[in-house]
């Protein structure tokens, strides 16, 4: 566990985006946990997570000339990180659906072109960011990745892969994430961390993980 995913899982229980109980997903799975960064509501918390998510980009995501975020939950994601890198990156958004008034169109901000990196919160089966990838593409520019704060690591469709896996074996695209399913198992397990209400939730955390994700 390195300092900084550390910090990040942290940053997610204090702020209530990391969460325990029982949860139904859109898969139709009972989760123990539920991951929601639309729980990120300070401007101080967007710092930190914009912070998070330009050194991942900047340590491990492929080049790009642009940032995308998925309408809704990646466009305070994209604006975020945008601030916090490095670099001077143009920054994009989708509406959700398009706008026929005023100045029209599908998006919002820098035109879509080049290669775009898409950042959002989690990839459990790939749709939101395989819609992105169509929009991106129909404008006539190319996804250079993806990038998201935590991986899931849950297999699609039944099969033996999971969504991070999949987009790169059948799209050819590369995810990074911040932290995996993993990380937030080990840090809750640790000596500094194992709180008494946390114990039951690691536990059944395991059980999920070992019925629905990719060991």
């Amino acid at each position: 566990m390195t300092e900084d995913k550390g910090a990040f899982i942290e940053l997610m229980l204090e702020q209530g985006v990391l969460q325990f109980g029982r949860f139904t997903l859109k898969s139709g799975r009972e989760s123990p946990y539920f991951f929601n960064l639309g729980n990120i509501a300070s401007g101080a918390s967007f710092r930190r997570l914009g912070q998070a998510y330009a050194a991942a980009i900047e340590a491990r995501a492929p080049a790009f000339d642009m940032l995308f975020g998925p309408a809704y939950k990646g466009i305070p994601i994209a604006t975020a990180t945008a601030v916090a890198l490095d670099q001077d990156v143009p920054v994009a958004f989708n509406r959700k659906e398009a706008k026929a008034h005023g100045e029209g169109g599908r998006f919002i901000g820098a035109p879509i072109r080049g290669r775009v990196l898409i950042v959002d919160d989690v990839l459990t089966a790939g749709t939101a960011v395989l819609e992105a990838k169509g929009m991106i593409e129909d404008a006539g520019a190319e996804v250079a990745g993806v990038v998201i704060a935590l991986d899931r690591k849950e297999r699609v469709d039944g099969g033996e892969l999971s969504a991070v896996q999949r987009m790169h074996s059948e799209y050819g695209i590369e995810v990074v994430s911040i932290v995996e399913l993993e990380d937030v198992i080990e840090y809750l397990d640790s000596s500094d961390n194992a709180a008494e209400d946390r114990v039951n939730a690691i536990e059944a955390i395991r059980a999920y993980r070992q019925r629905y994700c990719v060991v």
